[in-house]
């Protein structure tokens, strides 16, 4: 066995040079270099003492072989998040900003054993039903509408106009939801991620996929809110409501953000300029080195156990940093092969369902985007653009562009009247709602 290395050096601006802490994985020191930080914790071996947020310590997995172990031993580790010892003894605030990923909820993400296995079979099936022409279809024509929003104007954030909300039509559709539930589905989740009145944004998104699902009780469709509800696991309601709430939030965050990544990639690296065939290529490279989920997969020992050369206690919180594990130095140069063996979708009976639709949905809307606009390019110094801070996604802050203006400025639909009780229930926004525009777009 090879010796771990004697005493690792903290990267530049990282607290663990005044205290020995925990390593942070939050703060925008992490955010700007996390690959030093990286190179950092692999000085520990495999695993490493970690923070994710004031006062939430984890061991995170940063090696790639160990974090394949870990992700394929359902025996000797759990996903169910009541076991996380750190939080039920009280030393996890549950106002923690990393609480709302981690607390559990009842779906596939948080179950084991039998259960996780029916809850998980009647997602894979119902995401397995979905029509690649229809996805295909689907993407092009809100990539379109999206364009038309901004495109007039020859420059546009392509993070906020474009890249974020693409994957919430896409899914709007695909699970069939009407006008006015889709605009709270969209209200609800972009608050729950931009962090404003977070609270009441959840509950406007959980009360809408309620709706949704008392809707396709009465009237199911060509859905995947219809074929989960049709599945022979016969989920209840409640179950119904957490499977869509953990298909769509978690779904399409890192979807953005793999769009996103993957047009910086295309804009910022000379390998991929000029050659729209590559688009494919810069997909995989951006997962191999950029995913957009950078640390998750949270897991829980069953027991006392060694894992790795490191002692865990039951209940500890064990993470998979799949960006570093991708980086692993044993797999130096296995992405420019072509490879797609990177963690970037997770592994094991965790691993992500829809990474075959999420692909097709990048590569299409980027496709698109780039045949629309075909001059498009960044309209900042690389070195200006900022990554968003936290533990889990990777992600920009934003990504200005600039490109020769196409079509015509869209018709503005007159505001709404919306009463005081609906603006405090949190039923309507002040503007037309989002998914509502797109609907009588298409009928135009």
């Amino acid at each position: 066995m090879n010796a771990r290395p004697t005493v690792p050096v903290p990267p530049p601006g990282c607290p663990a040079h005044d205290s020995g802490a925990r390593v942070p994985l939050y703060g925008p020191e992490f955010a700007a270099d996390p690959q030093t930080y990286y190179a950092y914790l692999r000085g520990f071996g495999p695993t490493a003492p970690v923070e994710l947020a004031p006062g939430v310590e984890a061991t995170l997995v940063t090696d790639y072989a160990a974090a394949l172990q870990l992700l394929q031993d359902s025996a000797s580790f759990r996903k169910d998040s009541r076991r996380w010892r750190a939080f039920n003894e009280g030393h996890v605030a549950p106002d923690s900003p990393v609480v709302p990923l981690l607390a559990y909820r009842s779906n596939c993400m948080f179950s084991d054993g039998a259960e996780h296995l029916r809850l998980r079979q009647a997602v894979t099936d119902s995401m397995a039903r979905v029509d690649s022409r229809r996805l295909t279809r689907t993407t092009e024509q809100i990539s379109s509408y999206l364009i038309s929003q901004f495109g007039y104007r020859g420059s546009a954030d392509l993070l906020g106009n474009y890249a974020r909300q693409l994957p919430l039509f896409v899914f709007n559709e695909l699970f069939g939801c009407p006008a006015d539930i889709g605009d709270r589905v969209l209200f609800g989740i972009s608050g729950m991620f931009d962090g404003v009145n977070a609270e009441m944004a959840a509950g406007v998104f959980f009360g809408a996929v309620g709706e949704l699902v008392a809707l396709k009780r009465s009237r199911p469709g060509d859905d995947v809110t219809s074929w989960l509800m049709q599945h022979h696991a016969r989920l209840t309601d409640e179950e119904m409501v957490h499977q869509i709430a953990l298909l769509l939030a978690a779904g399409a965050e890192p979807l953005g953000n793999l769009i996103g990544n993957t047009l910086h990639r295309l804009f910022t690296d000379d390998a991929y300029a000029h050659t729209g065939g590559l688009i494919d290529e810069a997909v995989n490279d951006t997962l191999w080195e950029n995913p957009p989920l950078s640390n998750l997969a949270p897991h829980y020992p069953a027991t006392d156990l060694e894992f790795a050369g490191q002692q865990l206690r039951a209940g500890d919180l064990v993470l998979v940093s799949f960006a570093a594990a991708n980086g692993s130095p044993a797999l130096a140069g296995e992405h420019q092969a072509g490879s797609r063996a990177h963690l970037a979708w997770s592994a094991g009976p965790h691993a992500c369902p829809s990474k075959d639709p999420a692909r097709q949905i990048t590569v299409t809307a980027i496709e698109n985007l780039l045949n629309e606009l075909p001059d498009i390019q960044l309209a900042v110094p690389q070195e200006s653009l900022t990554w968003r801070p936290g533990p889990f996604n990777r992600g920009l802050v934003a990504l200005p562009s600039r490109f020769t203006p196409v079509g015509a400025a869209p018709q503005q639909a007159p505001e709404p009247q919306v009463s005081a009780a609906d603006q405090a229930a949190g039923q309507a926004s002040r503007k037309p709602g989002r998914w509502s525009q797109f609907l009588n777009w298409l009928t135009k």
